[in-house]
């Protein structure tokens, strides 16, 4: 039998709901680890990350064409990203091939699903879930990859903004990267509000003087 068709029906109970929640409640106090290694106090946690990558799957969904696929694209945001309440943000700065950063959040959401939520219907769903988001082989995985690219992108440029610093680096790496019409035409629209390096450089020493 395959794990996707692990799911028992079974209700979950209100005393497992709360140990479940208080888990979720790691990823408020997890700070993205990017923003951690460049020095910055104060940064987003994976919490904050998940959420507007939720919030932009409202607005990208009509690519699939309907308010179940909207709802689909938008429990894979919030799941994509849960096993990291337990392994921690690891980038690739951090040393860990992408093989064993996968087992490890692998085993983690394996023990959501068996010991956290016991076997309930709901932990077999957050289990697919997160393995349809790593597989990338729907196109509902797909828009979300390029969700999660795009939010970095915007708090990118809101840490530029706000601490008149630059992260190229970060918008480099992501180009060509974007998948979906959609991811594409977000990424055209965030690069295209994010100022020129000149123009950076002359705000920047406007507010030093």
């Amino acid at each position: 039998e395959g794990d996707g068709e692990r799911a028992t029906g079974r209700a979950v109970s209100a005393s497992t709901a709360i140990e479940f929640m208080m888990l979720c409640g790691r990823l408020k106090r997890t700070k993205r680890t990017g923003w951690v290694q460049r020095g910055l106090e104060n940064c987003e946690s994976v919490s904050d990350h998940m959420y507007r990558m939720a919030m932009m799957c409202f607005l990208v969904a009509p690519e699939l064409g309907s308010g179940a696929a909207r709802d689909h694209l938008i429990k894979l945001a919030l799941v994509h990203d849960l096993a990291e309440a337990v392994v921690g943000d690891i980038t690739p700065a951090c040393g860990v091939s992408k093989q064993e950063k996968h087992r490890r959040e692998e085993q983690t959401m394996r023990e959501i699903r068996d010991e956290v939520l016991r076997d309930s219907a709901v932990g077999a769903e957050l289990y697919d879930l997160w393995s349809e988001y790593e597989a990338a082989k729907t196109q509902a995985a797909r828009i979300v990859k390029d969700v999660d690219k795009l939010e970095l992108l915007m708090q990118a440029m809101e840490y530029e903004h706000a601490h008149s610093i630059f992260f190229d680096d970060f918008f480099e790496s992501t180009m060509g990267q974007f998948t979906t019409e959609t991811g594409k035409q977000w990424a055209d629209a965030v690069f295209a509000k994010r100022p020129s390096n000149m123009t950076r450089l002359q705000s920047a020493n406007n507010d030093a003087s």
